[in-house]
């Protein structure tokens, strides 16, 4: 409707000036004189995933049967294991992102206090990293992992 430097009331001046400051819609961190940025739905998947990792009682991400198709890849000789990206959905738009997490939690962890987590250190490196606002990182707790999980696996019920 009306140009930018012609807005119709006096506080158009200063909303365009913060919004430069918060890096908001008047200032577009993607789009530069020189063209457009733009990220694939696989660097958010990436990023999204190493640092969920990176918080603590995290101990897994994704469904179970994608955790038993990244244990099989893991045992094919030459394979890099599970993928970082496993356990992430993304959404990429031009200039937002939205990102669902499956995980599994070490047990006795608090489930509330690691989404919350999870979320903050999640939204902050992609937005960090790619300059795309995250609009949503959904954290759905698929499992929990229980230390006796292992030590089952590794006894023999005879010698």
């Amino acid at each position: 409707m009306s140009q930018p430097g012609q807005g119709s009331s006096g506080s158009s001046g200063s909303s365009s000036s913060s919004g430069r400051e918060r890096g908001g819609s008047g200032g577009d961190p993607l789009s530069t004189d020189q063209g457009k940025i733009s990220v694939a739905q696989g660097v958010v998947s990436k990023i999204a995933g190493v640092s969920c990792r990176e918080v603590s009682g995290v101990h897994a991400m994704g469904t179970s049967g994608g955790r038993a198709v990244g244990a099989l890849r893991e045992r094919i000789p030459g394979s890099s294991g599970p993928s970082v990206s496993q356990g992430v959905a993304v959404e990429v738009g031009e200039s937002q992102a939205a990102i669902d997490l499956d995980i599994v939690v070490e047990y006795g962890v608090s489930i509330a206090d690691l989404g919350k987590s999870v979320q903050r250190n999640v939204k902050q490196s992609v937005e960090r990293m790619t300059g795309l606002e995250v609009t949503e990182v959904n954290v759905s707790v698929d499992d929990v992992y229980l230390p006796s999980d292992d030590s089952q696996e590794s006894q023999s019920r005879v010698s």
